[in-house]
């Protein structure tokens, strides 16, 4: 059984996103049952809805950045009942039985988890559908309880720009007495200004961009580094004890790894599309170390949700209506938003 949706689809990689009527089934016992109020616009929504990676099914729905209402709820839900405040991010189940789920981290799913867009849907055969929309339906393990002091707009990106910042900088341990650096001032960059500070790090912005140094401060930031300008960089040799970089474009990643005290770590969170070259001396002059980091799982991710309760902490946001998709998703590769887009779901109703 199953009940019909509103949402904006793509049909094609080289077609705007326009209105679609999907199907969302009927709660089971384990269900939640959602009214979507807010859904942040991802680049990973653009990279799918153009098929960039070469993986996506049409017609998508993207967005994983979803707020909303719970509508109604399955007999044995215990964690949530109707009117809570929750969210769905990138996320919407797992094998729930590897090692990797069974420590809380069900990103690294061996099986890979379901995706809340363009994955297997084993419901309803066919693929999932995102939060374009104006409902979802998600088993209530991967629904998470947002904050009611939160403002539920700017929260939505909390979903998987915050959470995607927040678990690396939890991770390395980052905190008081630290000096921490964030590469690249957008979406992601933005949250992990706002959370290294509020871990009590000395925080500092790399960015190309001299007219960003006024609105990194107001984020967090103790202090901004033109990357280009390689006399400033080098006054900061060997002084990090942690870099996050949130770069998608082609960089050099040396030039940070030279900035990492003995023992620092640099972890990638942005996904450039072709590899990156990185000199081995980089590394082994200081025993550095270079990772990445995927989001974060379920109990993290509520982690993080009450943590920005706590520190008041939401995004940057410019809410649209999702009329306007298109023309977003353009200005979203100009970098033409502080810092994240935010649809507003009432639009549907139009």
């Amino acid at each position: 059984m199953s009940t019909s949706a509103k949402s904006y689809a793509a049909q094609s990689a080289t077609s705007p996103l326009a209105p679609f009527t999907l199907e969302r089934r009927t709660p089971t016992e384990t269900d939640v049952a959602i009214e979507i109020l807010f859904c942040g616009v991802c680049h990973s929504d653009l990279h799918t809805a153009r098929n960039e990676w070469q993986n996506t099914t049409f017609p998508t729905v993207p967005g994983h950045e979803i707020v909303g209402r719970v509508t109604a709820v399955g007999s044995k839900v215990t964690k949530f009942r109707q009117g809570d405040l929750v969210g769905v991010g990138c996320m919407v189940d797992s094998d729930r039985t590897c090692p990797a789920c069974q420590a809380g981290l069900e990103q690294y799913c061996v099986q890979f988890p379901i995706l809340t867009y363009n994955s297997p849907d084993k419901h309803l055969g066919g693929m999932t559908y995102g939060g374009y929309s104006d409902s979802i339906v998600v088993d209530e393990a991967f629904v998470l309880r947002v904050p009611e002091n939160l403002d539920p707009a700017a929260a939505a990106p909390l979903l998987c720009a915050g959470i995607t910042t927040y678990s690396p900088l939890r991770h390395w341990k980052v905190g008081k007495g630290q000096k921490v650096g964030i590469v690249g001032l957008g979406g992601l960059g933005h949250m992990g200004l706002k959370f290294a500070h509020a871990m009590g790090a000395h925080t500092v912005l790399f960015t190309t961009s001299p007219s960003k140094a006024e609105d990194a401060k107001r984020l967090g930031a103790d202090e901004v580094i033109i990357s280009k300008n390689a006399d400033e960089m080098q006054k900061h040799a060997g002084s990090f004890d942690f870099i996050l970089d949130a770069v998608a474009a082609d960089h050099d990643l040396n030039a940070y790894l030279n900035l990492l005290k003995v023992d620092g770590s640099m972890v990638l969170v942005g996904a450039p599309e072709k590899p990156l070259p990185v000199s081995s001396f980089s590394l082994i002059l200081g025993r550095r170390s270079l990772a990445g980091s995927l989001i974060g799982g379920i109990p993290e991710t509520q982690e993080m949700l009450d943590f920005c309760g706590q520190h008041n902490i939401v995004s940057d946001i410019e809410k649209i209506d999702i009329q306007n998709i298109n023309e977003a998703y353009e200005r979203m590769l100009k970098s033409d938003v502080k810092y994240r887009f935010v649809i507003d779901m009432a639009s549907l109703k139009k």
